[in-house]
Parts: C-alpha cells; sequence; structure tokens
C-alpha cells in the first residue's frame, strides 16, 4: 500500500518516518493526530514497514492521515526480542534506501520529514534532498541531555563502568540535569551493551544537523533540562507532549470497547470502589526473569490489593496471583484505564510513554525498570516528580525482592488512609494539572505545535 499521492489544494505535506517499534510509532502517530487537528490543512504520509502495516493499518485515524509502506527490510517484530543488536543495525542500514525510493514516488514537493532520532540516517536524507527535518526524541529530556553530554562521563570515568561495583557514585556534572546515581543512567541487560550505546550517542550528536528538535515530554515536566538544550543547540526546541493518546479520551469506554475474551474489563472496573485497583503493566518488549515474577505474583496474592493485570504471556499463573480480588487481560487501552476513578496506582516498567501516561492520568506509581531508559525515568518518578516508589531499593541488583516485601509494600502503597499515600496522590494531581495546562489553548504544549506549523508552514510560500 502507498499514499504517497496527494491533491495540490492542501497546505503543509509531511512525511513521518518512525522507528519500527510500538515504543516509538505511538507517540509519532499522537504527534501527527495533533499536527493535522491544529492545521486540518495538513496532509502526513505515515511510513512504516509493510509488517507495521499489517498491524495498524486498520486503526483509527484522520483522513489526513495516510499510510505509506516500505518493504520489510529489517527483522520481524515477532523475533527482534532475540537479537536486538542485529535488530538496530539492520534499521540503521537497510531502511535509509527504500525510504528515499518512497519519497521519490512523492508526487509533491514535502514541506517537512518528522523522523525518529533514533533513525541515524534521516537527517543526511533530509539535508541532502533539501527537506526541513524534525528530530523526534521519544524518550526524556534528561535521557537526550545524558547522550549528548557522553563524552563528560567519559572524562568522570563513568563510561563504560561496572555498576555492580560503583552503581552508587553521584553523576551531578551533566547541564541542566538534577543529581543521579550511576546506577540510574540508561542501561542495557545485554553483553553488547557497549555495541549499542556508541550509535545511540551518534544518532543524538546527529541532531543538531536537522532544523528542528521536538520532544514527547511536556516542556514544565524538565525544564531545566530544555532551558539548558536552548541554550546550547542551534536548532528550535519544540517540547510537544504528552504524545499519548489524550485525543481518544473522550470515546465510550463502555460496551464493545473493554470486551477481551469475553471480559468487559471496564465493566469490571465500574464495580470496584473508587482508587482501589492497582494497575499492573510490564511493557510490550522485555519481560522480568522468571524467579522474579514468581515473586511478584505472590506478593501480589498475599497483598490482597484489587488488581487488574495485563499479561501478554502465561495467563495462568497472574490469575493465581490475582485471585478472585483482580482481573487478567492480554490487552487493555492502558490510557483510558489509568485514567478511570477506580484505579489507585500503577506498577510500571518506566517505558517513557507509560511514564507519561501515569503522570497525566494523576495515578502514583510503583517503579520496575528493566532497560535502557527506563532507569533514569524510576528515578525521576521518584526522586524529581516524588509520584512514585520504588520496588527495588538497589535498582541494579540482582538480588530478589521477596513475595514478602512485595506484599508489604503493595498495602501500605494503595492504602488510602496512610500519609505516605495521601503526599503521591496530591503531587500526583499537581503534575496531572501541570500536563492539562500544558495542552490547554495557551499552554506551552499548545504554543509549541502552532510554532512548529508556523515553521515549516514558512517553506511553503
Amino acid at each position: 500500500m502507498d499514499s504517497t499521492k496527494t491533491d495540490s489544494s492542501v497546505g503543509c505535506r509531511v512525511v513521518a518516518m518512525p522507528y519500527p517499534g510500538r515504543g516509538h510509532i505511538n507517540p509519532m502517530m499522537n504527534l501527527c493526530k495533533q499536527l493535522v487537528l491544529k492545521s486540518p490543512s495538513t496532509i502526513v504520509t505515515f511510513v512504516v514497514t509493510e509488517e507495521w502495516l499489517g498491524f495498524i493499518g486498520e486503526e483509527p485515524k484522520p483522513a489526513n492521515i495516510r499510510f505509506a509502506a516500505i518493504p520489510n527490510v529489517i527483522p520481524s517484530e515477532h523475533g527482534r526480542g532475540k537479537d536486538i543488536l542485529g535488530f538496530v543495525q539492520a534499521v540503521s542500514t537497510k531502511m535509509e534506501a527504500p525510504f528515499e525510493e518512497l519519497l521519490d514516488r512523492h508526487e509533491h514537493p514535502v514541506s517537512a520529514i518528522v523522523a525518529d532520532t533514533y533513525l541515524v540516517w534521516a537527517v543526511g536524507v533530509g539535508n541532502r534532498r533539501n527537506i526541513p527535518v524534525a528530530s523526534l526524541m521519544t524518550m526524556s529530556a534528561t535521557v537526550f541531555s545524558l547522550h549528548h553530554h557522553l563524552e563528560l562521563l567519559e572524562q568522570n570515568g563513568h563510561f563504560p563502568v561496572e555498576l555492580s561495583e560503583r552503581g552508587d557514585e553521584l553523576v551531578d556534572y551533566i547541564p541542566g540535569v538534577p543529581t543521579m546515581r550511576l546506577a540510574d543512567l540508561p542501561a542495557l541487560s545485554f553483553d553488547y551493551g557497549l555495541k549499542v550505546k556508541p550509535l545511540s550517542w551518534e544518532c543524538v550528536l546527529l541532531v543538531p544537523k536537522a532544523q528542528y528538535l521536538l520532544f514527547t515530554c511536556v516542556n514544565e515536566l524538565e525544564p531545566q533540562v530544555f532551558d539548558t538544550l536552548r541554550a546550547k543547540l542551534p536548532i528550535p526546541i519544540y517540547p510537544i507532549g504528552p504524545s499519548i493518546p489524550y485525543l481518544e479520551l473522550q470515546d465510550n469506554v463502555s460496551g464493545s470497547h473493554g470486551n477481551i475474551n469475553g471480559v468487559n474489563y471496564f465493566q469490571w472496573l465500574d464495580s470496584q470502589p473508587i482508587r482501589s485497583v492497582l494497575y499492573i503493566s510490564f511493557g510490550s518488549l522485555h519481560s522480568v526473569p522468571d524467579a522474579q515474577m514468581d515473586e511478584i505474583v505472590g506478593g501480589v496474592r498475599d497483598s490482597g490489593v484489587r488488581c487488574l493485570w495485563v499479561s501478554r504471556g502465561n495467563n495462568g499463573r497472574f490469575k493465581d496471583g490475582c485471585g478472585d480480588m483482580g482481573l487478567v487481560v492480554p490487552w487493555c487501552d492502558q490510557l483510558k484505564v489509568l485514567c478511570h476513578s477506580s484505579i489507585g496506582g500503577f506498577w510500571t516498567h518506566c517505558g517513557w510513554n507509560s511514564t507519561l501516561e501515569g503522570v497525566f492520568a494523576g495515578v502514583p506509581m510503583l517503579t520496575l525498570p528493566i532497560l535502557f531508559d527506563q532507569f533514569p525515568n524510576s528515578k525521576q518518578i521518584v526522586e524529581d516528580w516524588k509520584v512514585g516508589w520504588r520496588i527495588k531499593k538497589e535498582v541494579r541488583s540482582k538480588d530478589l525482592v521477596t513475595r514478602g516485601e512485595i506484599s508489604e509494600l503493595l498495602k501500605r502503597f494503595m492504602d488510602q488512609e496512610s500519609n505516605d499515600g495521601f503526599k503521591l496522590r496530591m503531587r500526583a494531581k499537581e503534575l496531572q494539572e501541570t500536563c492539562h495546562r500544558a495542552i490547554a489553548e495557551g499552554g506551552s504544549t499548545a504554543n509549541n505545535l502552532e510554532a512548529f506549523i508556523k515553521d515549516i508552514s514558512r517553506g511553503q510560500s
């Protein structure tokens, strides 16, 4: 399927090229929906692989967002977790040529390319063709800044480093970034992490050669980081987040929308007391080790806490954990669930999209990061924003958190009468209001979107 042809009566023509992964495609699509809502004359060509078109081609979207596909030149999504390095290398080397061929077929001039920051070839494609490129960072501004200042980590002997021995050492020299421990830096739990990280660094170092830098965050969540980056980088920086599906929240959440395997999870949530349910989800790609998961299941069961648990694996073991107090589903509409009045907490792996959804919903969080940017995201949730608690006190420790420890923590976390819980909920509500003000008319996100649209429209005239 190729929808690159457009009529001549439209305004801006934007080509969006996300990194081929759910955690990147979703925020790119949410940004595109924001763009066409603000600028209805804009046409977006949203480029994915043929495999990803099969996954998302039927999902609802505005008429002026049109899909276009490039061939499946990278490993299948179904097996990428087995060879992350091979997948990353294929994305970096195999996608550029078919993307250029797609641009060659585009019938009208392209106003701008919006490309994921981690597509290392995208800025070069735009510059060669004299097409403005907006680099979209789908992780936090803190993570971007850490990569941008990687040479400071090297100069201070903090990269590469053995975390098991030095994880508590402080990193207090990254401009604009609050002090953090080495253990809170982005990390890969793979032996080849050192091969992947230089590529991430290269992607970030190429950003100043783009024409714009977009972030899926809200300016007010990381103000010092954004101020520092604006002072250092020669291009406009626009935080346009949260790039989550809040535009769909007004849709009806009852009836068939919540039906999974004959069970309607929204109707189940409707029947639960206010703020009584713990929502548990550890993301879509990487999982918690089996031994730790056994302790988690036992701890959830022993706590007696009501829970809605998203599990894509062996649902039987999780149903044992929830017992009569919970519900296990293979998938749910996460943001709508988090905004439901019965949800009182969110146990998360701290992926950036999930983090932003938890903040937007005003829900306190329990953090259990697994890899890469999830560690600094957890640190922001717990220490900087103060809207959550860690499951593991020593975030990189290989020691198991026992079911007894988990059970006691869950009881305290979900206790509506505790003073600590009250403070978390109040702070979570404050951050929620910050997000809602940002997307309202005159807010920082709304203003940044308008400024970006004016910038790329200027090239049309």
